[in-house]
């Protein structure tokens, strides 16, 4: 079954198939856009006690609902010195060290930072030899990603690609996965160096935004890089903050400097986590 919903992904028209899910999302038809939502909490059991708006009824549309706040207090966020917040609910998908410029993906399959990052050879540099984390957000979990720690953007870039799915299935057998889906990648300065938030598109993925830009998937083909440090704008998020949002499910990718973080030890792949509880410390000791 695996190998046969591989090859269907690699059949199908992504790209035309997310964007008329999208469209579909989009949908304020009442009775059609009730159904969807009332079938998907059914499916994902979704428990809506904990949205800022428990009444699936009150959703405009399904990416409103996709996309709900929750309930203020829902998701504490870790406050001790020196900690990093988990971004986002869902589960770890891998969680460790950039060796030799490669990330490690799932059983026997690994990606390279530089694709990661669109080919920026700069923003690569920040990285090597660092630390990453990945999460998995599942169709039920909450799909906002907030920051990890506090930080001032300094560049956004879209990276178009293609759009698999991105559960365990697909990161097992397809190589360099994360590298090669669209996404957006948030390069932060903050007072652990640099970090970047990577927000990975998947399959019916309807699009990514983040809380500065709006919509930034799907834009124009090609890479489109914008410097937050030129001009006015100055963009700094604290710790906790929501920075982006998913229209249906896909991944957030952590990225730290050498010797800057140190990981929980009892985050391994599949542990289940929570926006906002201990993912690791930052290493102050770093030069």
């Amino acid at each position: 079954m695996k190998i046969a919903f591989i090859i269907f992904q690699y059949l199908i028209p992504q790209h035309l198939l997310s964007r008329l899910v999208g469209k579909l999302a989009e949908t304020k038809i009442p009775w059609l856009k009730d159904l969807l939502i009332s079938r998907f909490i059914k499916q994902y059991q979704v428990d809506m006690s904990e949205a800022a708006d428990p009444e699936p009824r009150n959703y405009a549309n399904f990416n409103a609902f996709f996309t709900r706040a929750l309930n203020d207090g829902a998701r504490p966020i870790c406050e001790a010195d020196n900690t990093i917040a988990c971004p986002a609910d869902g589960a770890i998908s891998q969680i460790g060290s950039i060796t030799g410029g490669r990330i490690f993906q799932a059983k026997g399959q690994d990606y390279s930072l530089l694709s990661l990052l669109g080919g920026d050879r700069e923003a690569a540099a920040l990285f090597d030899n660092g630390s990453f984390a990945t999460v998995y957000l599942s169709p039920r979990d909450y799909h906002r990603v907030h920051m990890p720690i506090a930080g001032t953007l300094r560049t956004m870039s879209y990276i178009p690609g293609v759009l698999f799915s991105v559960n365990a299935a697909t990161a097992e057998n397809v190589q360099g996965l994360f590298a090669r889906n669209e996404r957006a990648v948030c390069l932060f300065d903050t007072e652990a160096g640099p970090m970047a938030v990577i927000l990975v598109g998947a399959m019916i993925v309807a699009g990514i935004e983040t809380v500065w830009d709006g919509q930034v998937a799907p834009p124009p083909k090609g890479i489109r890089t914008t410097d937050y440090r030129q001009g006015a704008r100055n963009i700094h998020l604290q710790k906790g903050e929501e920075m982006g949002r998913f229209k249906l499910g896909s991944t957030a990718i952590v990225l730290f400097a050498k010797g800057r973080t140190e990981w929980q030890e009892s985050f391994v792949a599949n542990t289940p986590t929570q926006l906002g509880e201990v993912l690791g410390r930052i290493n102050s000791s770093a030069e």
